[in-house]
């Protein structure tokens, strides 16, 4: 466990997001007081505040184990520990001013000199500095709206951010593709809709989505649809006046909805939301391949379903096993060929990289078995491991299981996209990431997901 105590909440969250990037495998507990710790703490870091009149002193401090805890009491398996910090060998210490009153750049300042603190305590550089939002190619992407060269884009995400050169291209490129993407959304009178089925065959070992096993809720999915219904007619009667310019259905696995189940939705959304007017895009995930029909592929085609997704994220059987996906590598293929033969033109993949015993041969295995199949997009993930997640909630059955990632991971799935015509579209990140990477959805010229 790594101790984090301040003398004042400012900036917690950024502050645990980072410390969390440095320290993936710990748990980091931030706190504005002396608490006693149910784990044996490695780590301790200060962050005190003394404002002034605009101005602030921030003092940071880290400190070293030494010298004995204490045990106060014990509950059932649980121990309480008391530790007396002040006793710690200090490691690492600095004091900085920074202007209270201007937010934003108090953070970024704040970012900087923890960043320093923990590269030097760690001998590590992150892939993407300081960045530890969803999407940082927002700031490339804001820069070239205001007229700014890729110079000034590369020199200010590397002054403000200790951005890499390798991510700030990455950024300047998918923000100059997002950009005339977007360019074709009515962001006045036009409004996207997003659909939610919260049902999977099964629990995905890493998944904190809100789905829930098909087995328990096959007798209430009927039930979940008249809700649905009487949602559909709301927002529909809210936004008469706006023009729809995308559909995502997603989940869960909307294609656990039996065929007439799936009709049903679609000609609900239809009729509700005037489609026939025309849209840009309308896509449904067809994810678990166990999931698919011949029979409910064809429902999609005929209702005017333009994109769908078919998500392996691994072709290794073994992998599929571990982490409850439950279809086989051959439902993969056979989903995608049927797909194809009955006429969609634009079908995603998603992979994930750093999966539980995965090595990067593995990940060149599937890679090599996507190529073959020629999908329209590729979303590279990475593996990230949610609070609620199975793999995380239970983690004590997973210690010592390889989850690797790494930029030769990511260098090798942006080749093999590179090779299938593919060029990066978008980006976003999460917390806990396997080795602080992303998410790169990657497309062919015309295919990119609106």
């Amino acid at each position: 466990m790594i101790v984090v105590q301040l003398n004042q909440e400012s900036f917690a969250y950024d502050i645990h997001s980072l410390v969390k990037a440095f320290y993936p495998p710990e748990n980091v507990c931030v706190c504005d007081e002396k608490k006693n710790l149910t784990e044996e703490a490695s780590l301790w870091l200060g962050v005190e505040f003394k404002p002034g009149l605009g101005q602030a002193d921030v003092f940071l401090s880290c400190r070293l184990p030494k010298g004995k805890k204490a045990v106060i009491r014990k509950e059932g398996h649980k121990v309480f520990y008391d530790y007396d910090f002040s006793s710690w060998e200090i490691a690492e210490q600095k004091k900085f001013s920074v202007d209270f009153t201007d937010r934003k750049e108090t953070k970024n300042r704040l970012k900087q000199e923890l960043y320093q603190m923990l590269s030097k305590l760690t001998g590590q550089q992150l892939p993407w500095g300081t960045l530890t939002g969803i999407r940082p190619t927002k700031f490339a992407l804001e820069l070239l709206e205001q007229g700014k060269a890729e110079q000034d884009i590369r020199e200010f995400m590397a002054e403000k951010f200790y951005t890499p050169p390798d991510k700030i291209e990455l950024s300047i490129r998918i923000a100059e593709r997002e950009k005339s993407l977007l360019d074709r959304v009515d962001y006045k009178q036009g409004y996207s809709l997003y659909i939610g089925i919260p049902f999977c065959p099964s629990t995905c070992l890493y998944c904190s989505f809100p789905s829930y096993a098909l087995s328990m809720w096959q007798e209430r999915i009927d039930d979940y649809l008249n809700a649905l219904e009487k949602e559909i007619d709301v927002c529909a009667a809210w936004m008469r006046d706006y023009h729809l310019d995308t559909v995502y259905i997603g989940g869960g696995t909307p294609t656990t909805l039996e065929p007439q189940q799936l009709e049903r939705l679609l000609s609900k959304i239809k009729a509700a939301f005037w489609i026939q007017d025309g849209i840009l895009e309308f896509t449904v995930e067809a994810g678990r391949p166990d999931s698919i029909t011949q029979e409910k592929l064809c429902v999609l085609k005929e209702q005017g379903v333009s994109r769908i997704s078919i998500n392996p994220q691994t072709m290794k059987q073994a992998t599929l096993d571990l982490i409850g996906r439950r279809h086989k590598v051959g439902q993969v293929i056979e989903s995608f060929r049927m797909a194809r033969e009955l006429g969609f033109d634009n079908i995603n993949m998603d992979l994930i990289m750093g999966l539980p015993k995965e090595d990067l041969e593995d990940v060149r295995h599937t890679l090599d078995a996507v190529r073959e199949l020629g999908p329209d997009s590729l979303t590279v993930h990475s593996l990230a491991v949610k609070r609620t997640a199975r793999l995380n909630l239970f983690r004590e059955d997973y210690m010592g299981m390889q989850m690797v990632n790494t930029s030769r991971h990511m260098d090798l799935a942006a080749q093999y996209c590179a090779d299938m015509g593919m060029s990066p579209y978008y980006l976003y990140r999460q917390k806990n990431m396997a080795g602080n990477f992303e998410n790169v959805g990657y497309a062919k010229a015309d295919k990119a997901g609106v």
